[in-house]
């Protein structure tokens, strides 16, 4: 199971690299940024998985009990949001730049 997740992982960042060279327009360009960061939440969310894990909520839950990692959920979380403000600042700048041609 961890072995295909790991080949999905370098399949989509490959797709995401090989876009991102062969890119010649900054909208294109951030579409593939957005896929090669995909393949960094479906690896931080594969080294946090346990088998069996339940949520890491632990109120009423007997102790030794199987829970994910809550630091890559939490790692997973915050490069969304760097992933929102690169594209965001990415598709600014090619509004900028099409201000700038006419």
């Amino acid at each position: 199971m961890t072995y295909l997740a790991y080949g999905v992982v370098a399949w989509v960042f490959a797709v995401g690299v090989y876009g991102a060279i062969v890119s010649r327009n900054l909208i294109h360009l951030a579409l593939c940024l957005t896929v090669t960061q995909s393949s960094t939440y479906i690896l931080l969310l594969t080294l946090g998985y346990r088998h069996g894990g339940r949520a890491p909520i632990f109120k009423g839950v007997k102790l030794g009990t199987a829970a994910v990692d809550p630091v890559v959920q939490s790692l997973t979380l915050t490069d969304v949001v760097v992933s929102v403000t690169v594209i965001a600042l990415i598709l600014r700048e090619n509004t900028n730049y099409i201000r700038s041609i006419k």
